[in-house]
């Protein structure tokens, strides 16, 4: 049976996160100590991004820098997608910037 991998406290584990998880030991022993909204916060930060070829840099990173003793994605403004807080002024700040979407 294979052992099931944590997740954050509003994000699932996406799939992709999980694999590279589960290919570097170390880094998957990090994770598991990390806690749920910390956890949620890389995921939020793999999973944010636009690009594909981005997205697979955040994933490696996320090892990497577990291994390196981070225990946050640096300079992420947070999970906006939390429904239990309000935005901080940083985060309505940092969304106000964003381009408008065209609909």
């Amino acid at each position: 049976m294979a052992k099931t991998i944590s997740g954050g406290t509003v994000h699932d584990l996406p799939a992709d996160v999980r694999k590279a998880l589960k290919a570097d030991p170390k880094a998957l022993a990090l994770w598991e100590g990390l806690t749920p909204l910390a956890r949620n916060e890389w995921i939020c930060w793999a999973i944010s991004v636009k690009k594909s070829e981005t997205r697979q840099e955040h994933i490696e990173r996320i090892c990497s820098e577990l291994k390196e003793g981070m225990r946050r994605p640096c300079c992420w403004v947070g999970c906006i997608h939390r429904k239990d807080k309000s935005l901080s002024p940083s985060q309505k700040y940092v969304l106000s910037k964003r381009p408008k979407s065209k609909k």
